[in-house]
């Protein structure tokens, strides 16, 4: 007879670790935004931009810093840390294997993949014996980790969850509008059927109907004219385009101004996929020029040595949004600068940093003023207080008909949540 022995199971600190709580404290840290090529030197601006580190060993620096904020460590390890330990081996060792599983379990549910960064020949330093905080550093800097569509999703419903309880909205549906249409969902007096309708049959009026036409006769003929149909709100549908600012500005002067502008990016997109399924969302980078980058390069899109090519960006804008059929279209700008470059006829770019250019304030504003004539609505969210942004901004709104938000880092993300959200015209102080 075969027997099965049973033991106690005895866990690990790692199964008492909240994985999606450390990912979550990770977020700025696994968006941050860098500086496209590196440190650069510009004779304007002088000297900016860092040299972004996505090794597997700038990952778990990251993940001790986050579990020593939230005080998942034992206090055995914490004065191993702080080096008022007896220099415990055992303890350093201990550290190391947790954050080693911490990152594996990360690849294993799917929120990181790790990969191979090109080496010179003779560069690897294989290190013999177990891993722990100094042995491996080398090796493990290395590898590189990248945010999977999972990773990135999640930090989207994490954030907009932040967004929504700070904004005070426990649920959320589709845009309402002051029409009625036939749906599903009743909630004004029943009509008679026209041609193209929804059939909602509100069966007590149409029977009503038929009975007053031809008396209680049985079997009942019903009528085309007899039919009635129920009435609710008509729920539009939006396409919006965001775009986002990757000027030399938006890192500039020792604060990151992209980062929570990615964070709204995505919360953005997991409000529309999981809440608005009619919805679209598409987002527009705009620099010297402007392009639209998909959803998975979101998290790894950087700033550069760039000028600001509003007027590129709102061409772009424009035709991303009338291709696509759509009771409602508008465009969310998150910028810090005023225009400073255009694009001539001949692709060139025509540049100006030095404040506003005439030519470049008429070339954009003509693109404003064409957005216009689409129907296109212009929502402009400012982090800069700068005088002369300030009125050419209110002149971008005049002009839409949208709406100016002047904000900051903290805030970004709250004020457009609520606009989104509630669709009506207010400025945000």
């Amino acid at each position: 007879m075969k027997f099965t022995t049973y033991s106690r199971y005895s866990g690990s600190i790692l199964d008492a670790l909240n994985i999606q709580g450390l990912l979550e404290r990770l977020a700025d840290f696994l968006l941050q935004s860098g500086f496209e090529g590196g440190p650069h030197f510009h004779p304007w601006w002088g000297w900016s931009g860092d040299s972004e580190d996505r090794s597997l060993d700038a990952l778990k620096e990251a993940l001790l810093q986050a579990l020593i904020e939230s005080g998942q460590l034992t206090q055995e390890m914490l004065r191993e840390l702080r080096g008022e330990g007896q220099g415990d081996a055992d303890a350093r060792r201990r550290i190391a294997e947790l954050l080693d599983q911490l990152v594996q379990k990360l690849v294993e549910e799917g929120y990181l993949n790790l990969s191979q960064s090109p080496m010179m020949p003779g560069s690897h330093v294989e290190m013999p014996g177990q891993g722990s905080i100094d042995e491996g550093r080398q090796a493990a800097q290395q590898v590189e980790f990248n945010l999977t569509q999972k990773g990135v999703d999640f930090l989207g419903y994490r954030t907009l969850r932040q967004l929504l309880s700070a904004i005070g909205q426990a649920s959320y549906g589709a845009h309402d509008t002051a029409r009625l249409a036939t749906g599903i969902e009743s909630s004004a007096a029943a009509r008679p059927y026209e041609f193209g309708d929804t059939m909602n049959l509100d069966i007590p009026a149409t029977l009503k109907n038929a009975l007053a036409r031809q008396g209680p006769i049985v079997p009942l003929d019903l009528d085309y004219s007899d039919l009635m149909v129920h009435q609710a709100e008509y729920r539009s549908s939006c396409a919006t385009v965001l775009m986002l600012d990757v000027s030399h500005s938006m890192i500039l002067y020792g604060e990151d101004r992209f980062t929570p502008a990615k964070k709204v990016a995505l919360a953005l997109a997991h409000l529309i996929r999981t809440q608005y399924p009619g919805d679209t969302l598409r987002v527009v980078t705009f620099g010297d020029r402007a392009k639209e980058i998909p959803f998975g390069e979101l998290a790894k899109a950087k700033v550069g040595p760039f000028h600001t090519n509003t007027a590129e960006g709102f061409k772009l804008a424009r035709r991303l949004l009338l291709a696509q059929k759509k009771d409602m279209r508008q465009i969310v700008m998150i910028t810090d600068g005023k225009p400073s470059a255009i694009t001539l006829p001949d692709g060139h770019v025509y540049k100006n940093p030095a404040g506003l250019d005439p030519r470049v304030i008429r070339e954009t504003l003509r693109e404003v003023a064409a957005c216009r004539k689409s129907g296109i609505l212009i929502n402009t969210f400012m982090l800069a207080r700068d005088p002369a942004l300030v009125h050419f901004v209110a002149t971008v709104s005049q002009m839409a008909r949208g709406k100016a938000y002047f904000t900051n880092t903290m805030t970004l993300g709250e004020h457009v949540m609520r606009d989104f959200l509630r669709r009506r015209s207010r400025r945000v102080k």
